[in-house]
């Protein structure tokens, strides 16, 4: 029989499919159920269109069948078949589809489409099987033909024998290679697993022949193995059922059937669009982090499904990275694909999904945390610091998106409070939203610089995540009220008292002037503090960097050494001064000790390290000798 050769761009984009198109081989079989599922569609669109057609659902199905002996892999069908014609064009001509011309031809009812419109993924089988053999015999026709192909060389066609309208694809699985295990495609629980990743809501039953085990007759303790038919698939997918029918224990269930979390979720999203763009979606908000969550191997993303076909694991695209921690997946008739079902277009109907799938999660995480706090806040333990790097991240781009997510530790309420909350009760004099960085509330708690804020009255927002400061210095201001760090220098509550320390600072301009002598570089300047109280003294930033900011740079790799410019604050009002102007005044070298000590007892007040603690130490022992 002479072997008819493919075209010569054919045999090119053969020779690609069968190298590299695929990231995976084992969607070679999601084709060719997705093949076989348009084949059963086009009987059911035939028999809309001709009252003489009879279409009942219990007769149409897919069959997988393996022989492992003859290493023989079988995908048939009970659909609508091809005739010698349709074989050679559909077949012969890589990238000329049945189905997309099937589309066009008929219009498309009940919810129904036609997945396989680009003729490419028939062709995957050939990463797998040495030889394709494909027996089919169109509805309604007396003949049958078998098309038969070994590669890139070329095909045959002949007719043959088939009782019934449908399809067989029978692959001659390839030998094992030392980088290739070829076995699998004929494991019975191998076939099983790949039916259900990709294809487990194709909407017509995909049967397997599955070994079982039983009691031999007569026996009690014998058994024997034996095969009984089984459906693999579920047909049809939760995200298609009417929300009401669903419990709060089905979307569990669901969630951890797909594996997507060991916890239970939180909250769920049950998202059905019919409009510009139509789409089906389960969304979870987790309970839990995952382990791995802040690592370079977690992978963020929504599976996506393409009419109930798998198409990706993780649609990155569909998730903003400040709600990468959201689990679910995405089904729409609506998303353009190219060459094959894996290789996504990132078109404009995707990036509408995203969108809206982005206002959404906004949406309902707003609700959570109005009608159910308690949940919101377990929530926000987990995934509260992935928000602040989104509002931080992008330059600020996101950051009114997400401002009123974030929650921060009260220094009143003694609790986790919203920026609108802590707006709402600010007085008319308070000029801005104070807070103060520190690597716990209770370190917080007993910093000197909060001490004036606090005897005004005003709340203080507890910054306790790396990341708080840099995501404030982002955001810069909330409902028209500036951010300001207890440390600032320009505190806005007391202008009398800045007249006062501005007054002192020139009658002590010279102590300070020697005891910045002493510290050298160490700091930028030595100063009178308008913040302190009861404490002698306090180490505070100068400029856009502050201490806890300079404790994150320095832990990271390639800082650079990038320092705040440090500034050492005097309590004039402390009794420790008066020794301080003593020492100035009748012992130079005395000064210079205690200059050194009180800057040393400032950076422990702060949790910076100690620059040389012998010469800390050899100080202490000097003061009690």
């Amino acid at each position: 029989m002479a072997v008819k050769e493919f075209q010569a761009e054919s045999k090119r984009l053969l020779e690609m499919m069968i190298n590299s198109i695929y990231s995976h081989k084992e969607i070679f079989l999601r084709e060719l159920i997705s093949n076989a599922s348009d084949a059963i569609d086009k009987i059911y669109y035939k028999a809309l269109a001709d009252e003489n057609v009879n279409f009942d659902q219990n007769s149409y199905y897919i069959k997988v069948t393996a022989d492992k002996e003859k290493r023989i892999l079988t995908i048939s069908d009970t659909g609508i078949g091809m005739t010698k014609e349709e074989l050679e064009t559909n077949l012969g001509t890589i990238a000329k589809s049945g189905s997309l011309a099937f589309k066009k031809e008929t219009e498309l009812k009940d919810g129904y489409d036609i997945i396989g419109q680009f003729g490419v993924g028939f062709y995957s089988a050939f990463m797998v099987a040495d030889v394709v053999t494909v027996i089919s015999k169109a509805f309604g026709s007396n003949e049958a033909y078998k098309w038969e192909s070994s590669g890139a060389d070329g095909y045959t066609i002949e007719p043959c024998e088939k009782d019934e309208a449908g399809t067989e694809i029978h692959l001659k699985i390839k030998e094992n290679t030392e980088e290739e295990d070829f076995d699998e495609y004929l494991e019975e629980y191998r076939l099983k697993a790949i039916i259900k990743k990709y294809s487990d809501f194709i909407r017509y039953p995909i049967k397997m022949d599955v070994t079982k085990s039983r009691l031999k007759e007569g026996s009690e303790n014998d058994y024997e193995q034996y095969k009984e038919e089984e459906v693999i698939n579920s047909m049809v997918p939760i995200w298609r059922k009417n929300k009401k029918e669903l419990t709060d224990e089905d979307y569990h269930n669901f969630y951890a059937e797909k594996r997507y979390g060991f916890d239970k979720p939180l909250k769920h999203i049950h998202i059905s669009v019919d409009g510009a763009v139509r789409y089906n979606a389960i969304l979870f908000i987790p309970e839990k982090m995952p382990f791995d969550y802040y690592t370079k191997e977690f992978e963020k993303g929504l599976e996506l499904y393409s009419n109930g076909v798998l198409i990706m694991d993780k649609c990155a695209d569909l998730l903003p990275d400040y709600f990468s921690f959201v689990k679910g997946m995405v089904d729409s008739e609506d998303l353009s694909l190219n060459i094959s079902r894996e290789i996504l277009q990132h078109d404009r109907q995707l990036k509408l999904i995203a969108k809206n799938i982005n206002k959404k999660i906004k949406s309902e995480l707003l609700s959570l945390l109005k009608d159910d706090r308690e949940k919101y806040e377990t929530f926000y333990k987990a995934f509260g610091r992935q928000l602040k790097f989104g509002v931080y991240s992008d330059f600020g781009a996101n950051k009114e998106t997400l401002q009123d997510l974030l929650l921060f530790y009260s220094s009143k309420e003694k609790k986790l409070v919203t920026l609108d909350e802590y707006v709402s009760r600010m007085t008319d004099e308070q000029k801005y939203i104070y807070y103060a960085a520190g690597e716990s509330v209770e370190r917080i708690d007993k910093l000197p610089q909060t001490e004036l804020v606090a005897e005004k009255g005003y709340e203080i927002l507890y910054f306790t995540d790396d990341v708080d400061e840099f995501a404030i210095r982002m955001l810069m201001n909330y409902k028209d009220k500036e951010f300001k760090s207890v440390s600032s220098g320009d505190l806005g509550i007391d202008a009398d008292n800045d007249t006062k320390s501005a007054e002192e600072e020139t009658e002590h301009k010279e102590l300070f002037a020697y005891m910045k002598d002493v510290l050298k570089d160490k700091v930028k300047d030595v100063r009178v503090s308008k913040r302190l109280k009861s404490h002698p003294v306090v180490i505070t930033a100068d400029g856009e960097i502050s201490l806890e900011m300079e404790k994150v740079l320095q832990a990271m790799p390639g800082s650079q050494d990038v320092k705040a410019d440090r500034v050492l604050e005097i309590n004039v009002n402390h009794e420790v001064f008066n020794a301080l102007k003593t020492a100035f005044e009748t012992d130079k070298e005395k000064l210079a000790l205690y200059t050194n000590l009180l800057y040393h007892q400032a950076l422990l007040i702060e949790g910076l390290p100690i620059e040389d603690p012998v010469e800390f130490t050899n100080d202490i022992c000097k003061i009690m000798v």
